[in-house]
């Protein structure tokens, strides 16, 4: 099963999928997708290979049972698969995992979408898209996993290898990545909004802490290959281990920080010691990732607030991961 599990920002979160607004950069949002976005659909996703890939167009077309929300993904017979991309941040994607997958994947430990071919904007879709080859394997679940330190351990080795790989010319922080890889302060006002938005929902003091713990440091290196979105959605198990990593849109070439978050959405003890542990990461970019995970789980937990979504248990566990693993780091 091919998987992506992409995330908006709070705003984005309670609006619908075809109007919603992008990131904030610079203060100044720009609209994503729009409003008269075609449905994106098995209807669509046949229209578009028929119109533009004939030779695929006998192929049966079937939506993912996990889709993302920065593009939708269909099944293309049992070999490929389609992604629409859902705005136009998201379509800026579409041309970097075109040119860097193929370049990335014969360097990596794990396979990697690989592209196959590119659409064009086509019957009123107004964006490029891609056809990849399909990887098997199911969403990653502490439930799917057998040993958690030694998936933790690989992903580390993927990751590593990853950031080996020669980042001459590859694509700097953006839109195209939502700034994944830049400076952590691109989203200082957001979190301190969240901050002041949650006030005794969280210990505002040791948030603080964290917080101000990550932004005295900064990558001070040459960029290298991060990911940007690892996350248990864009990861696929199979026979319980590490098969496959998804859904490079948000990777880039900077500060690998973000490549960490990880450590605190899913892993906790032994199996974060272990990840840690076989990162070839400094003290100055673990705090910095605990940064990247504080801003998300603050923005989250007010956005599930504002919804009264169960949700909030899970960004409150975060939080209370992260401020832990601070804690224990002093």
């Amino acid at each position: 099963m091919l998987i992506c599990s992409d995330d908006p920002c709070q705003a984005c979160r309670s609006r619908p999928r075809a109007a919603h607004c992008t990131r904030v950069s610079d203060g100044q949002p720009t609209s994503s997708a729009p409003l008269d976005l075609p449905v994106i659909d098995v209807s669509l996703a046949r229209r578009l290979i028929a119109g533009q890939f004939p030779h695929w167009s006998h192929l049966p077309i079937t939506a993912v049972e996990f889709n993302g929300w920065d593009n939708r993904t269909f099944r293309l017979g049992s070999e490929l698969s389609i992604r629409l991309p859902t705005g136009d941040w998201y379509a800026q994607q579409v041309d970097k995992e075109q040119q860097w997958l193929a370049v990335l994947a014969p360097q990596l430990p794990l396979p990697i979408p690989i592209p196959v071919a590119k659409g064009e904007p086509h019957s009123g879709f107004p964006y490029p898209w891609s056809v990849y080859r399909w990887l098997d394997g199911e969403l990653a679940s502490k439930a799917r996993i057998a040993d958690l330190p030694g998936f933790a351990t690989t992903l580390a080795g993927f990751l590593n290898a990853l950031g080996r790989v020669d980042a001459t010319g590859g694509p700097s922080p953006g839109q195209h990545n939502f700034y994944r890889g830049g400076p952590l302060a691109t989203y200082e006002d957001e979190t301190l909004r969240a901050i002041d938005a949650l006030g005794n929902e969280v210990p505002v003091e040791a948030v603080k802490r964290v917080w101000d713990d990550a932004m005295t440091t900064s990558w001070d290196r040459e960029p290298v290959w991060f990911h940007g979105d690892v996350a248990t959605g864009n990861l696929l198990v199979r026979d319980a281990r590490l098969a496959a990593v998804l859904d490079f849109g948000s990777s880039g070439v900077g500060d690998p920080a973000c490549d960490t978050v990880i450590a605190w959405t899913f892993l906790s003890g032994t199996s974060r010691a272990r990840f840690r542990a076989a990162l070839d990461v400094d003290p100055g970019t673990w705090s910095r990732g605990r940064g990247w995970a504080l801003w998300k789980a603050l923005i989250s937990l007010v956005g599930h607030l504002e919804r009264q979504a169960p949700d909030a248990a899970l960004a409150r566990r975060d939080i209370d991961q992260i401020l832990t693993d601070y804690a224990q780091d002093r």
